[in-house]
């Protein structure tokens, strides 16, 4: 498919590092003195990072990408050497995507490729991930299940759609809640009636900009990760209703089918619709 990613002119770039900041997805790193893409696959093509740009190095090109082959990413990731293939598969490491870094190891093995060690401790600040976008994965212990009623249920991070991998593992297969960032803090009792065993998604209808985005990673969902559900639960208030039609939009641009459930929560946190759409 084609699809729009960032550009980097090695020849302009001075390796200042003003982008690494500005980048949603941790996609860029500090490579032997350059500004290097480490990974095809989390760059959602926004351009956040263009204006941090003092030299005008990174451009928006449009160019024919499989959608996230991490096969077809290693051919280019190889070319630009070993500090390169060892970040990125840190970068994978990090947002814990296993899959694709299962792929990239058998893609370097299978080539006689040395495979780097990346079991160690982060790399620095400037070359690796920020921790507020990091994917993790987090447990609930046997003592805070019985406390279920005190108990967080989230169970991955970043929540932020902006922030979010559509290609996570705790996306794959799952049961997905798109929430109107207002509700978790009307709704009494939202982690143990809605979030307990979900993936979750929040995003502002009203405030959040770059909607096309917002888009195409529901469909990623909906298409890659193979979602099993998708629920939306909204705000009654009219500038919230934008979020279902965030959904439907994706729905519609996706060649799976997955059923889409509505819900809108009263600012006195009572759920006053429930329906199937």
């Amino acid at each position: 498919m084609k699809r729009k990613i960032i550009h980097i002119d090695e020849d302009t770039c001075d390796g200042c590092g003003e982008c690494i900041p500005e980048c949603p997805e941790g996609a860029i790193q500090i490579i032997d003195g350059k500004a290097r893409l480490v990974s095809d696959l989390f760059c959602d093509g926004l351009g956040a990072c263009l204006g941090s740009c003092p030299n005008d190095a990174i451009t928006i090109e449009e160019r024919e990408a499989e959608p996230y082959d991490e096969r077809l990413v290693m051919e280019r990731i190889v070319e630009g050497g070993p500090s390169l293939i060892e970040a990125h598969l840190r970068h994978l490491k990090d947002h814990g995507a296993t899959d694709y870094l299962q792929e990239a190891v058998s893609y370097l093995e299978e080539n006689g490729i040395n495979v780097p060690t990346i079991t160690g401790g982060k790399a620095h600040a400037c070359a690796g991930t920020c921790p507020g976008r990091e994917a993790r994965t987090l447990e609930t212990t046997e003592g805070q299940e019985r406390a279920a009623s005190t108990t967080s249920r989230l169970g991955h991070w970043p929540v932020q759609l902006h922030l979010l991998s559509p290609l996570a593992p705790y996306f794959k297969e799952a049961d997905v809640l798109l929430v109107a960032d207002c509700v978790a803090y009307a709704l009494a009792g939202f982690h143990d009636r809605f979030l307990a065993g979900k993936s979750i998604a929040i995003a502002c209808p009203k405030l959040d900009s770059n909607k096309d985005a917002y888009i195409e990673k529901l469909r990623l969902m909906i298409n890659e990760a193979k979602i099993n559900t998708l629920t939306v639960i909204k705000m009654e208030v009219p500038c919230c209703s934008g979020i279902v039609r965030l959904a439907q939009e994706a729905a519609s641009r996706a060649s799976r089918k997955v059923p889409i459930k509505s819900i809108t929560v009263s600012i006195r946190g009572e759920i006053i619709e429930e329906k199937w759409i």
